[in-house]
């Protein structure tokens, strides 16, 4: 007989667990379903293992190229292999802490361990295990995309899952030489870290641009950076086929109508991701779902079938959502609320700071110039460089830009982009402000720390009147 549960889910994630946790709040049971490691990608092989390694490799890299004049360059030792280990201790303290101990003994809340399939829309079952769920929660989330490259299954191959613990993908030895295929946020950061570390990189944009996403300033003013600090950045190359040869991998990408041969004794696949959706028995359960994979929701996370919810990412762009950990986090929680109350409460997309934890990193919010000229906005836009905050002349990294885009009638701030150090704290400044409907006025009445990276936006929003350049300090 089927175990009764009045939600079960599908994950174990950030965002399944802010739904079970609601769940057991709201006084009813859930059971978490896992095939692999408790706490899901973020946790165990994502945001938490890169940005440990992204500062160590950052660190490494700053005591062999000072800044300050007067500072002589120092090499630290490397021990690739007890870096790994220290990574992994934090994945290990943070998934207990965060994820094992919150179940451990919970009265409301069970895990189920092994794979996770639908039978049919109120039924799911794991490996041999049947749950019945009164409401059921899709939240299996992403995974790694492999793209259609002739001789990719035939070679030794990364993914970002490399960052893994636990797991046979983990990568314990530095790389001599590295191509990565893709240059989103993955391939851009694990490339600058393991460029810090000694091994040299090469990274193959299929496009002519980098973040095509993003403000154009901002893909432009990266690459440059990049390109400066000594990674090899292709643009407009795309793979046509790899294959193995005595250096390791070979990828022979077409590029300006000729091909070329890049090789490295590692090769690294970040294209993307895709949803988790095609092994789930998703069909079983007559759950709709878009041309990529991704579960069609409505503003209320609800599938075309009733009593069936998806959050996180899973869901893709849908509902303007995007693939974050704090997104699915947020929207777990509303999901099972709205399951288990009929409360209808709806998702707010509308405001969601992204960082790319780069050096320097970019961070983004809002509309682009040119999302705002295609909603109608008569736009007041404008690029500041970020030399022209004091706080980063003081501390000798003037790298980057600030660029705001603004309502030019309303002076309402409609999106700000950021390339610079510390980009992903200062970008919730303007999150807030987007949030609360501020003004260009606003960013430049509010007081700032001095000298703080945070002044970007009060210098970025003066230039709408003034050249900043000609202000003294703290001036308006």
């Amino acid at each position: 007989m089927a175990e009764p549960f009045d939600l079960v889910i599908l994950g174990s994630g950030s965002t399944a667990f802010a739904a079970a946790l609601r769940a057991a709040e709201l006084g009813r049971t859930a059971a978490l379903t896992e095939e692999r490691i408790l706490g899901g990608t973020c946790v165990n092989r994502g945001c938490l293992p890169s940005k440990n390694l992204i500062e160590a490799a950052r660190l490494y890299w700053e005591a062999q190229h000072p800044r300050f004049p007067g500072l002589q360059p120092a090499r630290l030792g490397l021990d690739f292999r007890a870096l790994v280990a220290q990574k992994d201790a934090v994945i290990h303290h943070y998934r207990e802490r965060k994820y094992t101990a919150l179940v451990a003994g919970a009265e409301r809340i069970q895990v189920y361990r092994g794979h996770a399939a639908l039978v049919d829309e109120r039924t799911v079952a794991v490996d041999g295990q049947v749950l019945a769920g009164r409401q059921v929660l899709i939240a299996t989330g992403t995974r790694p995309a492999l793209p259609p490259i002739e001789g990719l299954d035939q070679v030794p191959y990364l993914t970002s899952d490399l960052l893994t613990a636990d797991e046979p993908q983990e990568l314990f030895d530095l790389p001599r030489s590295l191509v990565i295929v893709g240059a989103g946020y993955i391939g851009l950061e694990l490339g600058q870290l393991f460029h810090r570390f000694g091994s040299a990189v090469t990274i193959l944009q299929r496009g002519e641009r980098l973040l095509p996403e993003y403000e154009p300033e901002v893909g432009t003013t990266l690459a440059a950076i990049l390109r400066e600090e000594g990674l090899h950045l292709v643009l407009g190359a795309r793979p046509r086929r790899v294959f193995e040869d005595r250096a390791g991998v070979a990828v022979v990408a077409e590029q300006g109508g000729a091909e070329r041969h890049y090789r490295a004794e590692r090769l690294l696949v970040a294209t993307g991701r895709v949803p988790n959706t095609d092994a789930i028995g998703i069909e079983r359960a007559g759950v709709g779902l878009d041309a990529r994979g991704f579960v069609r929701v409505d503003a209320t996370l609800r599938t075309n079938v009733p009593h069936i919810w998806a959050a996180g990412d899973v869901i893709g762009r849908h509902t303007g959502s995007q693939l974050a950990t704090p997104v699915g986090a947020h929207d777990g929680a509303i999901a099972a609320v709205n399951a288990l109350t009929g409360a209808g409460r709806t998702v707010d997309h509308t405001v969601i700071p992204r960082t790319i934890f780069t050096d320097p990193q970019v961070a983004v919010v809002g509309l682009t110039e040119a999302e705002a000229l295609a909603r109608g906005h008569r736009c007041w836009c404008n690029t500041i460089p970020v030399e022209l905050v004091p706080r980063a002349g003081a501390i000798r990294d003037p790298r980057g830009i600030v660029k705001m885009v603004a309502d030019a009638d309303s002076g309402r701030v409609l999106g700000v982009a950021l390339v610079m150090r510390d980009a992903g704290e200062v970008i919730h400044e303007a999150a807030m402000g987007l949030r609360l409907g501020a003004t260009v006025d606003d960013f430049i009445d509010l007081l700032h720390v001095y000298p703080t990276m945070a002044e970007a936006l009060k210098l970025v929003a003066i230039s709408r009147y003034k050249d900043p350049r000609q202000l003294s300090c703290c001036a308006e």
